[in-house]
């Protein structure tokens, strides 16, 4: 566009000087080797313009013709270029859709074509179609040649790593990863990897500087940051929380800052003021803790919080923590313990009940069949609930990819990520009643079959068998019903007469305490009616 201004610009600029020369008429005299030339203005600037013009034109040509050979050179080399670039470009999408054989033919293409000097890419195309073929050796060459070019010594390095990871060789992976980190922190792969070899050797502070510079960098958001720092911060004061309490106190101080509702964090801040004596200031972080989410480990801190109380005063600090969050199962659980320990066993009962109509779990039966151990040792009533137990849904606990651990851990002890643990309910209880299914003896299933079937075509034998091994393994009735039918007095009647007999008085005295029916199974039992209109 600049180009056409400027040139009718010149056009415009000639016009008006012709027609300036046109209004003015005058004549031009040369003398030239004793001759007189006279012609008109006019003509002599046409004449002017013509031979400026004629030699612009000659000297065009005379340069074209000098500079052909270059020209034509060019053009050809342009053009094999090109063709390079375009089997470059085929072979990376082929590699990327795993041809493995169009990708090493477009290799073997593109470096004719093209000086693998002047295009790192060959390289890397060549590393991956030797990928694709299951040459990782020749990959694994490819990628260390690249660590002596500064323009692909990244690619390289990110080349190993993956290698040592498919290698699970995690030393060597975490060792290409910080060459990396070094020389660009903003990588992430580079960072991740670095981090979890600094959480791994407990290098706290190493880790921290390291998820700084990621903030630093807009790496990772503000909230990550401030997220895997009370970690870190939180992992920094345990461990230094016997040997230099004051550094652990600031260090779980700040984490706590950073995240008030994290549970760890928390229990790390108070446990380290109470060993400094700070008791109302390590109440107020656990009961602010606690507003947020409550946690066993929480209420455990804060019942004991002055070792010298009674059981009392531990009773009144756990309904305390019951009027900052009212309707919660974990409330009610606090409670529950805290007057278990203080024997006032109605209020145990009370509060765990309610937890269990609140969030019918594992814990909350075990708790109950303790008060019930506790204040009337009935066997019965303690093995009907220890059944219901082990059939409830498991209590939340710190579970990271797939492992479940009852104490809270920065990185999983699997794979070593940072902030793996979480707080909630494991999944495994399926799993574990069907293994223990399929672990059951095989005699045990005709005697089933035995009890399961009408009186008149069971033998009494199964029927003995059966009591025995319940005599065996100390099974009450209760939970013998609750897999095979009863017998009843009409199937006693119904035995023929050459049966052997059987004493019912020796096998009424063995029988074990009846707790009665449960209300809770009464009302699962009962068929559910919907009411349409």
């Amino acid at each position: 566009m600049i180009r056409l201004l400027a040139f009718l610009i010149v056009v415009f600029a000639l016009g008006l000087g012709f027609a300036w020369l046109a209004d003015r008429p005058g004549d031009m005299v040369v003398t030239f080797n004793g001759y007189q030339y006279q012609v008109s203005l006019m003509v002599a600037a046409v004449a002017v313009v013509a031979v400026v013009a004629a030699v612009m034109i000659l000297w065009w040509l005379i340069k074209s013709l000098w500079n052909s050979p270059y020209t034509i050179s060019r053009y050809f080399r342009v053009r094999r270029r090109d063709r390079g670039y375009q089997a470059l470009s085929t072979g990376m999408i082929a590699a990327g859709a795993g041809d493995g054989a169009l990708a090493r033919k477009k290799t073997k293409e593109a470096a004719k074509l093209i000086r693998s000097d002047q295009e790192p890419l060959i390289h890397l195309l060549e590393a991956q179609a030797s990928l694709l073929e299951g040459d990782h050796e020749g990959a694994r060459q490819k990628f260390e040649s690249m660590l002596d070019d500064p323009e692909m010594r990244l690619l390289g390095l990110r080349g190993l790593y993956l290698e040592a990871e498919r290698l699970g060789d995690r030393n060597a992976a975490r060792h290409y990863a910080g060459r990396a980190a070094a020389m660009a922190p903003q990588l992430a792969w580079a960072a991740e990897s670095t981090l979890e070899e600094l959480t791994a050797r407990g290098d706290w502070d190493g880790a921290l500087k390291l998820v700084d510079a990621q903030k630093s960098t807009r790496q990772i958001e503000r909230d990550a940051a401030n997220r895997r720092r009370a970690v870190l911060l939180t992992a920094k004061a345990q461990s230094l929380a016997d040997s230099d309490p004051s550094a652990a106190r600031t260090a779980a101080l700040e984490a706590n800052k950073l995240r008030p509702d994290f549970a760890p964090a928390a229990v790390a801040a108070a446990a380290a003021l109470f060993k400094q004596n700070d008791v109302r200031k390590g109440s107020k972080i656990l009961e602010a803790a606690w507003k947020a989410e409550p946690h066993p480990e929480i209420a455990e801190l804060y019942t004991h919080a002055r070792p010298g109380d009674a059981v009392l005063d531990r009773l009144n600090r756990a309904k305390k923590l019951q009027e900052m969050k009212k309707n919660h199962a974990e409330s009610s659980m606090t409670v529950a313990r805290a007057a278990l320990d203080a024997q006032d066993f109605s209020t145990a009962r009370r509060e765990a009940e309610a937890a269990i109509r609140m969030d019918r779990r594992e814990g909350a039966y075990l708790l109950l069949a303790d008060i019930e151990e506790a204040e009337t040792s009935d066997q019965g009533k303690v093995r009907q609930l220890l059944s219901k137990a082990v059939r409830a849904p498991r209590d939340p606990a710190w579970v990271a990819d797939g492992v479940v651990s009852e104490r809270w851990g920065p990185v999983s002890p699997v794979t070593g990520r940072l902030d793996a643990f979480e707080w909630r309910a494991p999944m495994e209880r399926i799993g574990q009643l069907i293994d223990s299914h399929d672990d059951a003896p095989d005699a045990a299933v005709p005697v089933i079959e035995a009890l399961a079937k009408p009186a008149s075509e069971k033998p009494i034998d199964a029927i003995d068998h059966a009591t025995a091994g319940d005599e065996a393994t100390g099974k009450d009735a209760e939970s013998r019903e609750d897999h095979v039918t009863p017998v009843t007095a009409a199937a006693f009647a119904a035995v023929p007469a050459d049966a052997e007999a059987v004493e019912p008085a020796e096998e009424l005295t063995r029988l074990p305490d009846d707790p009665g029916v449960d209300p809770d199974d009464e009302a699962e039992k009962s068929p559910r009616r919907f009411r349409l209109f």
